[in-house]
């Protein structure tokens, strides 16, 4: 979403009543399958020292679990504050470099970096919500992906009230109907937002910024369903 979209509005508005120091990390310290089959192992990713594609390696002896630290799995998809990002790339307590060392041979590591150093730091493990604001189905019993979303799970994606949704197929009709129903964007154009009015021809893009409302935040109701 970029600035002038309806959507980015509403984000703004919802996440401005909010604790600057929040962490979106959706997060478990219960690791089941991942212990024998993402722990444990060891691997070694070509694309570290790489430019061609290949499969990774797989080292025959397995590692123990760590002792100085507890691993936590979870979504990949996070949204961090600007505290704890700085964090994990300075690393102050040396904690975040510990983690990028082990989870370099590790399947899926951003299933597991981010949670893991966040729920093992004194300074930030209370800062978390425990959600990744994402609409996801999965099979069941779940496979490795989770199911591509198409027109049939439209409502049920509105009515859970999340600003995101993976995964789509390309192309997929779901696509422009949210485009048309959701984010009021027409084939050929730019979403209709605060900064953009319909210039009024048929492929119009739009009309240039209206000066006197230029910067305005103008929620939508949907800000306050996601502020729920």
């Amino acid at each position: 979403l970029s600035p002038g979209h309806p959507r980015w509005y509403d984000l703004i508005d919802a996440f401005s009543t909010l604790p600057r120091n929040l962490n979106f990390i959706q997060h478990s310290s219960r690791l089941g399958w991942k212990l024998n089959k993402r722990a444990r192992p060891i691997m070694i990713d070509p694309a570290l020292h790489s430019l061609n594609k290949s499969e990774i390696w797989w080292v025959m002896k397995q590692r123990s679990l760590p002792t100085a630290f507890k691993l936590y799995t979870g979504s990949a998809w996070t949204i961090l504050s600007r505290s704890f990002a700085e964090y994990s790339v300075v690393g102050w307590d040396n904690l975040p470099r510990t983690l990028l060392l082990y989870y370099t041979n590790f399947v899926s590591s951003p299933e597991g970096y981010f949670q893991t150093v966040i729920c093992n730091s004194e300074d930030y493990k209370n800062t978390t919500a425990n959600h990744d604001l994402h609409y996801i189905t999965w099979d069941t019993p779940p496979k490795q992906h989770p199911r591509s979303l198409g027109v049939k799970d439209h409502r049920r994606m509105i009515l859970s009230s999340r600003p995101f949704a993976r995964k789509f197929k390309k192309n997929d009709p779901v696509l422009d109907k949210i485009d048309r129903e959701l984010l009021r964007r027409y084939k050929g154009q730019f979403a209709y937002g605060g900064w953009c009015a319909r210039s009024g021809k048929r492929h119009g893009t739009c009309s240039g910024l209206r000066s006197e409302n230029y910067g305005v935040l103008r929620p939508g109701p949907r800000s306050r369903r996601l502020q729920n």
